[in-house]
């Protein structure tokens, strides 16, 4: 390669096109030049692997892991918009309140896919009830709840079966089948569950 070629060659590697190749940014046009590149000097594809591999090292050594409540909402919220688009027609189950009864949502909680998979670890939720406004899931915890504080909506519990505590700031409440807790906004809670096998609720997230 003649020494000229060799420099247009160098100011092409060190443009930044590759690295907006590697992440998806780069136009058409920028995509095939640096494809055809790739192909025909092995700079530059050697070029492609190595920004690539510094990427992906990057990501992984800057990784999150999810949250233990965000995760299993998200996977919910997955199979909740899945079940939709097959067909599943829209629910709207009662808003939590002192009254509620577990009897309130058989329909729900006796439906044959409402069940606790063999692959729960900690938490896992499955949403019966959607509105930009409002979210009724039912979940099941298997020992705990992680800390959390809502700041812009209200978050009420209908125990179903199995036992917790759950406690707010300072202060805990233990509770049994049937009874009922609305945690206050801008208080910090986690939940413990104090019976043998996982507790399951009737939870309810409604913007404030």
């Amino acid at each position: 390669m003649k020494t000229s070629s060799m420099k247009n060659l160098k100011s092409f590697i060190d443009s930044g096109i590759l690295e907006s190749y590697v992440l998806g940014n780069s136009t058409p046009e920028e995509a095939a030049l640096v494809r055809q590149l790739a192909a025909s000097y092995s700079e530059v594809a050697e070029e492609i692997d190595l920004i690539s591999e510094a990427l992906e090292a990057y990501a992984l050594s800057n990784a999150i892991v999810p949250d233990a409540v965000v995760k299993p909402f998200l996977l919910a919220t997955i199979d909740y918009t899945s079940r939709i688009q097959n067909g599943e027609e829209p629910s709207f189950p009662p808003i939590l309140h002192e009254g509620s009864a577990v009897s309130d949502y058989a329909h729900w909680l006796d439906r044959y896919d409402m069940f606790l998979p063999d692959t729960f670890t900690d938490l896992h939720a499955k949403i019966i009830g959607y509105t930009p406004t409002e979210v009724t899931a039912i979940v099941w915890i298997k020992e705990m709840a992680p800390q959390e504080v809502h700041h812009h909506e209200y978050e009420k519990f209908l125990v179903v079966e199995g036992t917790c505590d759950i406690t707010v700031e300072d202060e805990t409440f233990s509770f049994i089948p049937g009874d009922y807790f609305s945690i206050p906004l801008h208080k910090s809670h986690h939940v413990v569950v104090t019976s043998s096998f996982p507790c399951k609720v009737i939870l309810q997230r409604i913007a404030a």
